[in-house]
């Protein structure tokens, strides 16, 4: 399995967010402290909240926040939403890609039990398994 960068992102954003619970992060302290563009970041927050695992706070103060506890936060769930639209082979994609052996595969299926274990498997844990450790205060 290939997870996207806007994956990994978000995975990582969201282990820095469940360190410090009821804190809002905003996108450009998150971005200023992975390296990562502000504008990326800013788009996997708006999914990541679409999909209830965070909240956002706007104006002074403001950033996101988990939407429940980290406890509460499959890490299959949470890749699944953030990689969806993102197929693992060109034969998952809605257009089902140009495959000249579709109708005859027999790697398609066993591609679905393994991307579906994969995914059954990141269940099993938590955003609270893989927070990353709290920071003192300044």
């Amino acid at each position: 399995m290939h997870l996207t960068s806007f994956t990994d992102y978000g995975l990582r954003m969201l282990m820095r967010i469940a360190s410090a619970p009821g804190q809002p992060f905003s996108t450009a302290e998150l971005a200023e402290e992975f390296g990562l563009s502000r504008n990326h970041l800013t788009k996997i927050v708006q999914q990541l909240a679409r999909g209830g695992i965070v909240e956002t706070r706007r104006g002074s103060g403001g950033g996101a926040i988990l939407g429940k506890p980290a406890e509460e936060i499959r890490l299959g769930d949470v890749v699944r939403l953030l990689e969806q639209g993102q197929a693992l082979v060109e034969c998952f994609g809605p257009d089902r890609g140009a495959c000249t052996i579709e109708g005859c595969c027999r790697l398609k299926a066993r591609l679905r039990r393994a991307e579906s274990r994969f995914l059954d498997d990141l269940n099993q844990s938590t955003l609270a398994d893989i927070a990353l450790p709290a920071r003192e205060a300044a």
